[in-house]
């Protein structure tokens, strides 16, 4: 994105010298259910550049963000992320248990140049997730206290970039506002990726959820992102039954939820649109006798739930893998915590890291296992938006993008006007 064809802000455009700059991060972590322990911090190691730049250029940095949302087993406050995040900036970080109350509006208001402040878990607030546009959001009480208390506003939380809730969009509407390096980083390397993908693109989708699988495949196979989609995982086992395969009432089970008569009807016109394009697993991996077993598509059902893909299913795989020279993997290929049902996913990540061409992952799922699997730093790229990331294959707009373009637009104007 060069200069002359930028949309939205960059930390560059302002200088941030003893100004105060409300930072909004996207850093949740995955827990330990039984001690509510952080068991991975990538989130919170993605957004040290930018806390690091904004402190190193002097601003009193206010940090918001969430953690899961009201309801949820693993919905915290974020002291632990606090330290975790002043354990890799190498500096303090003030932990404030409190979004806009006193404790909170005293912390901003004390905050010195320098200063890494986080505030409690913005979700606490029932507005936060309200329903509504960036203007209806710029209302909201979070809004109006905290922006007369800041110079500017840095979202970095491209994660949540694809949620229109306050602390992500109402902002940039009240305040001059602008990405932060990951987010940048993120819109760079994904329109780099498939706005003009090196030829054959591949995209290997999978996961546990396949309700939008079908709208996603007629995307980038009809905007010509890929040129071909391997379906794996719940997904795989989706399609092989809209082709007609019995995959046996203990998979089905897996898939209820979503196996609604519309999901499978989306998945059998795309089967008819695209044909040998979509490519579907030709075995399945079941667990028997403690075993690890693959089963070919004609011999099913069995009575055991397929886990993962099978042998057969990762050699075909991994033979289109590496003759591609774009690959981009959403999803794993099975039940990767379960051991030797990791297999299907370490097999095609072992291809995209070896084919010499552009390799991106997206979706916290995935980039765990690569992380486990020692590949991490072996892909082009590794994304970490999950919602965020499937909502800009569906070639949807993303609501925090959208705010951070108007509010380039809205303050150059403003500033225009005055001269």
């Amino acid at each position: 994105m060069g200069k002359t064809d930028k949309q939205f802000n960059t930390l560059e455009d302002f200088d941030y010298r003893d100004k105060t700059v409300l930072l909004r991060v996207d850093i949740n972590c995955p827990l330990d259910k039984k001690d509510l322990k952080i068991v991975n911090d990538t989130r919170i190691r993605r957004i040290v550049p930018t806390v690091r730049e904004l402190k190193g250029k002097h601003a009193k940095v206010i940090i918001l963000a969430h953690q899961s949302r009201k309801g949820g087993w693993d919905f915290i406050p974020l002291q632990q992320h606090a330290e975790r995040l002043a354990m890799h900036i190498m500096a303090p970080v003030k932990y404030v248990d409190d979004v806009i109350g006193d404790e909170a509006i005293k912390a901003i208001k004390d905050a010195k140049p320098g200063d890494v402040v986080l505030l409690g878990n913005v979700r606490s607030l029932d507005s936060e997730t309200a329903k509504g546009d960036m203007f209806m959001h710029s209302e909201g009480e979070i809004v109006k206290t905290l922006a007369p208390l800041i110079d500017y506003y840095v979202c970095d939380a491209f994660g949540a970039s694809h949620r229109s809730q306050c602390s992500l969009v109402g902002f940039p509407v009240k305040v001059p506002s602008a990405s932060g390096r990951l987010m940048a980083k993120e819109m760079f390397a994904l329109n780099a990726i498939f706005a003009n993908p090196a030829r054959p693109s591949v995209f290997i989708l999978g996961g546990a959820k396949f309700g939008d699988v079908s709208e996603m495949i007629d995307h980038v196979l009809e905007s010509g992102m890929a040129d071909s989609v391997i379906l794996q995982g719940l997904a795989g086992n989706a399609y092989l039954l809209a082709r007609g395969v019995d995959i046996g009432e203990a998979s089905k089970k897996v898939l209820e939820s979503e196996l609604t008569d519309e999901n499978l009807q989306a998945a059998k016109d795309v089967l008819a649109k695209y044909g040998q394009r979509v490519l579907l697993p030709v075995d399945v991996a079941v667990e028997r006798d403690g075993k690890r077993v693959s089963v070919n598509i004609g011999d099913l059902p069995t009575a055991e739930p397929a886990l993962d893909i099978g042998d057969a299913s990762i050699e075909k795989f991994r033979k289109v893998i590496l003759s591609s020279k774009t690959c981009f993997m959403s999803g794993p290929a099975g039940m990767i915590e379960k051991q030797g049902f990791e297999v299907g996913t370490r097999g095609l990540m072992d291809a995209m890291v070896s084919n010499g061409g552009q390799s991106v992952i997206g979706g916290g799922h995935t980039g765990g296992a690569a992380e486990r699997f020692d590949l991490a730093d072996k892909f082009s790229y590794i994304s970490t938006g999950g919602g965020a990331l499937e909502t800009f294959l569906l070639g949807e707009p993303l609501p925090v993008i959208e705010a951070l373009k108007y509010s380039r637009e809205h303050f150059a104007r403003n500033r225009a006007d005055r001269k």
